[in-house]
């Protein structure tokens, strides 16, 4: 890289500017308007072989961002001999259920501690970068090279310490378009055992159990002693429903696969009934009207029915859950003109 030529009339931005790749450096006097990072004891990234720094979160133009630093080269890009730092938009990574693109501006400053100005790092076109769920880190691969920042004549690293910092001018948000957002989960598993006593008293039309929650959502077991419906007189209607279906968003939605069972308590033949089912504010149960008939159920040899005591056992196993995304209309975001023209300087 050539060298860089430096003025001893600074105004407030004394500049010079060096375009390659679209890449322009340039020294400025006034320090970082929005983040400083300080790093003391540089050398120990290398030798504890920390390879990427995460910077803590930071507010600028209404979002929340962080910078990512890796010390030694982004090697998943096979940089080498640089140092090479991005700008992350914490808001759109972590936002999964909002569709949320914002474009802005930013520029990156490295201190020369001998000189007290800083060299800075931006785009030479000044176009705005796309931050969106797809593309939510941008920066520059190569920022300066390991043997100039290493240069104790260059004044970036001195006594082992050294100070980057960056700026960001948010120029448009939009946030548009309706969708959903299916996350599978990893077998989220819960029992739960309803014992149900005098049965035979039993004289409403239906029971239901206790709440328990599976996958942070509260469940029940219902339960028709005498049949629910066309099934009435004759059957035993058994039931999972979702209790809090109406904390769900419009359109969301979990996948859950149902197990019941009525408990043999003699000899472990339990009459056991299996069920996937998309549950949903307006889908809150599933199960059976015919899950076993009552003669059977009330037969001594069942064991369904000990001590006028049933058993009755749910195991949910969520699968899915499927979010609805914000239905926003786009919002255009002008940055104050003054602001935009300094930010250039």
């Amino acid at each position: 890289m050539p060298g860089l030529v430096f003025f001893n009339d600074f105004s407030l931005y004394s500049l010079a500017i060096l375009i390659a790749d679209q890449v322009a450096r340039s020294i400025s006097e006034a320090a970082p308007r929005h983040y400083i990072l300080k790093i003391m004891s540089f050398s120990f990234l290398r030798k504890t072989g920390i390879d990427k720094y995460e910077s803590g979160e930071f507010d600028a133009g209404g979002y929340k961002w962080k910078l990512v630093l890796y010390p030694h080269g982004n090697k998943s890009r096979n940089v080498k001999e640089h140092l090479s730092l991005y700008l992350v938009s914490a808001d759109v990574a972590s936002r999964i259920d909002l569709d949320l693109e914002v474009h802005a501006v930013f520029r990156f400053f490295l201190l020369d501690q001998t000189k007290d100005n800083y060299l800075t790092v931006h785009d030479a076109t000044g176009k705005d970068w796309r931050f969106h769920r797809s593309k939510h880190q941008w920066g520059f691969d190569q920022l300066i090279p390991i043997r100039t920042f290493n240069d104790a004549g260059n004044g970036y690293l001195l006594d082992d310490s050294c100070v980057f910092g960056v700026e960001v001018f948010v120029t448009k948000e939009m946030c548009s378009g309706k969708g959903e957002c299916l996350s599978m989960i990893d077998a989220v598993s819960s029992k739960h055992v309803w014992k149900i006593e005098t049965f035979s008293n039993l004289d409403s039309e239906y029971h239901e159990s206790l709440q328990f929650f599976a996958a942070n959502h509260k469940w029940t077991i219902q339960i028709f002693p005498k049949g629910r419906r066309h099934k009435s007189g004759t059957k035993i209607s058994i039931y999972s429903s979702l209790v809090d279906s109406d904390k769900l968003k419009d359109g969301s939605k979990i996948f859950a696969e149902f197990t019941l069972r009525i408990k043999d308590q003699q000899q472990s033949r339990h009459i056991a009934g299996k069920v996937r089912h998309w549950f949903s504010e307006s889908s809150q149960e599933s199960g059976w009207g015919n899950f076993v008939s009552l003669a059977y159920f009330h037969h001594t040899t069942s064991g369904c029915l000990v001590n006028d005591m049933c058993m009755v056992e749910a195991e949910v196993t969520v699968h899915a859950v499927a979010n609805t995304m914000f239905d926003t209309r786009s919002q255009i975001v002008e940055t104050n003109r003054l602001v935009r023209e300094s930010r250039c300087k």
